[in-house]
């Protein structure tokens, strides 16, 4: 197999798990709390075992969260939270503690604040955060505080992966911070609201158009040198 064509297939290859990841942007664009994900594209170099030549390819395996702020609208819900700035959300799931931007929480049966899919709020120490059953009047003050009914429940507590490029999508809106957590000094919270995407469609799609178009021109270039080396073995055995 040529250069050319192992070039052409590592790089199809790529461009192949790029359209992935941007139709499940396109498809979360309307997932409040969802975080845009991108993909890097690599240059793998490799010796031929001949001076002077080598083999190159193109990867395209590392993902990359977009960090950026989406906009933020209002619910009006009680347990609705959304975070200004940085930080995230700390919960616990069955794998260990998990960060996420998704701010819409619900009362368990037993008192606790939990996700849509039953993971537990974390407070900035660390326990779940507790509502008492009987709480009519539940407040969230901007630096993470809650309260109910006037008084004093625990602190909501922000966090940020100790390396943001560590950071791994486990699922839609749930992330693996790949290693320590660090408090983020001066969190920024609201009531009432939750965090859109950050995905911006338009772009997204424009993209898309983008990768599909390398993808086909990629194809046509293997159908060539496909041709050229037919060619060339017909023209040898005359």
């Amino acid at each position: 197999m040529s250069n050319v064509t192992y070039a052409s297939l590592t790089r199809q290859d790529g461009l192949k798990n790029e359209l992935q990841v941007i139709a499940n942007n396109i498809a979360n664009a309307s997932t409040r709390g969802y975080r845009r994900e991108g993909l890097v594209f690599s240059e793998y170099v490799q010796s031929s075992g001949e001076p002077g030549m080598s083999l190159s390819m193109a990867r395209a395996e590392a993902r990359i969260i977009d960090r950026s702020q989406g906009q933020i609208s209002q619910t009006g819900g009680q347990f609705d939270f959304a975070i200004e700035g940085e930080g995230y959300f700390l919960i616990e799931s069955p794998d260990g503690e998990r960060l996420t931007r998704a701010g819409n929480f619900q009362p368990s049966p037993e008192g606790d604040l939990v996700t849509p899919d039953g993971l537990r709020l974390l407070d900035a120490g660390g326990a779940p955060v507790f509502v008492p059953p009987d709480a009519t009047t539940v407040k969230l003050s901007s630096d993470g505080t809650l309260s109910a009914g006037g008084q004093l429940l625990t602190q909501i507590g922000l966090f940020q992966p100790a390396d943001p490029n560590a950071m791994l999508r486990e699922s839609g809106l749930r992330f693996d911070p790949g290693g320590d957590i660090l408090p983020v000094e001066e969190p920024t919270l609201v009531q009432g609201f939750l965090e859109d995407s950050n995905v911006d469609p338009i772009l997204e799609v424009t993209r898309l158009i983008e990768v599909q178009r390398a993808y086909e021109n990629g194809r046509n270039l293997l159908s060539n040198d496909h041709e050229r080396i037919r060619s060339l073995i017909e023209t040898l055995g005359k």
